[in-house]
């Protein structure tokens, strides 16, 4: 599958930078945990809207927030990977942040996240959705692959990343 066809450079942030609320005194921080995961998830629904193929942005940022709710789209080795499919999305669309600091993004091993690639999808369009997220997953599993995405230094690096991996 070509992931490095549906990377577009304008929608390549490789110094994310998500405004994030300090964590509380108090044990019980899941509310502050899920806030800021809101805040991120908004700074990410803010690079697919780049593409101009995005509906109602509030719409489509409640259903990246509801499908969080579900389950962690935090995959692990600091990659997360929200994804939807949505009406609010007019194509299959692509976006990708790094974080050199990273960010809680619960994680299933727990650690924080410095690779967002954030994917929206029409919901009649199943096939190359989950054609596109499997190659991406299968990509993702390198830690070479990984370390180049984090060293990449401009966007079209990333897209080049990919195309070499097909």
């Amino acid at each position: 599958m070509n992931i490095s066809r549906h990377l577009k450079e304008e929608m390549i942030e490789l110094d994310f930078k998500s405004v994030q609320e300090p964590q509380p005194e108090e044990n019980n921080s899941d509310k502050w945990k899920f806030r800021n995961k809101e805040r991120l998830l908004s700074d990410l629904v803010g690079i697919l809207e780049i593409s101009g193929k995005i509906g109602n942005r509030c719409k489509i940022l409640t259903e990246f927030i509801n499908r969080e709710k579900k389950a962690s789209t935090g995959i692990g080795d600091n990659v997360a990977v929200p994804h939807v499919r949505s009406m609010q999305a007019k194509d299959l669309i692509i976006g990708f942040a790094r974080s050199r600091e990273g960010y809680q993004f619960d994680s299933i091993d727990g650690e924080p996240v410095h690779l967002f690639f954030v994917m929206a999808a029409p919901s009649y369009d199943d096939n190359l959705y989950l054609k596109v997220f499997k190659a991406l997953s299968e990509s993702l599993q390198y830690e070479s692959f990984r370390q180049e995405l984090m060293e990449a230094e401009t966007p079209y690096d990333i897209i080049r990343a990919f195309k070499n991996m097909e």
